[in-house]
């Protein structure tokens, strides 16, 4: 088993950099695609392709793990069930959010993977790397202004708030570019996803604060999960790394 293991998220044998960038650029035509497939449209209109969705986001899931790099499989394979517990959390839980039908979709957690994985892969690039200075302050004005934006004219109080917990986060975390690219995918989905109607925000969260549909501030608890993300697999490596002697 630990021979298996070692193989599949210690090795570096498939790592494909041109595929695994590949997918990380077909990651907004795959939403699109996938969620089209799940809306209330398609059910209305044709039939419940809920199931079509689960197996498209996992055969997605496999070929864009399959060829990256060892580190980043750790990273989506822990985000799995990381998200997993979190939509436990947030939807079942606190009722933040609510999906088109009573059960968290089998698709969900391997498309958090996916978005988590695309943002990882965007600022990696070269080009994300040559202009990473830059970027930060194109960044920080834009999603400053997002957030501003979003709370006057939709009355979004929800991502005022967390709007700023995402930049003292950010702040501690010495404004990485990482996330900032993995909420321009986080906000995309949630776009998308609320456009087909998959899943929709609660007017007012924990019934006081009003929320937009989606409110941008949702990013936030995406660039929380990656910090206990990136802990819980650099735990896992080093305690590999031990164990080899």
């Amino acid at each position: 088993m630990n021979a298996q293991i070692k193989s599949v998220f210690f090795n570096d044998k498939n790592y494909n950099a041109k595929k695994q960038l590949f997918f990380a650029i077909c990651f907004p035509f795959f939403t699109i695609l996938a969620l089209g497939i799940d809306s209330v449209t398609f059910n209305e209109n044709y039939f419940d392709g809920r199931q079509i969705t689960n197996f498209l986001a996992i055969l997605y899931f496999f070929f864009f793990f399959w060829f990256s790099a060892s580190y980043l499989r750790k990273l989506m394979f822990v985000m799995v069930f990381l998200s997993y517990i979190g939509e436990l959390i947030f939807c079942t839980l606190l009722g933040m959010y609510n999906y088109r039908t009573i059960v968290i979709p089998l698709y969900v957690p391997f498309g958090h993977a996916i978005v988590y994985a695309s943002g990882y892969v965007y600022a990696r690039t070269d080009w994300a790397v040559k202009n990473d200075l830059s970027l930060k302050k194109y960044f920080a004005v834009g999603f400053l202004m997002l957030f501003l934006c979003v709370g006057i004219f939709l009355k979004d109080v929800f991502s005022l708030i967390f709007g700023i917990f995402f930049f003292l986060l950010l702040k501690r975390k010495k404004w990485q570019n990482l996330y900032y690219f993995i909420a321009i995918c986080v906000i995309f989905i949630e776009l998308v996803g609320t456009y087909f109607q998959c899943w929709k925000w609660i007017p007012k969260t924990f019934g006081l604060i009003p929320a937009a549909n989606p409110p941008m501030g949702a990013v936030f608890f995406y660039a929380g999960g990656d910090v206990l993300l990136s802990k819980i697999v650099d735990y896992w490596k080093s305690k590999t790394i031990k164990n080899q002697f």
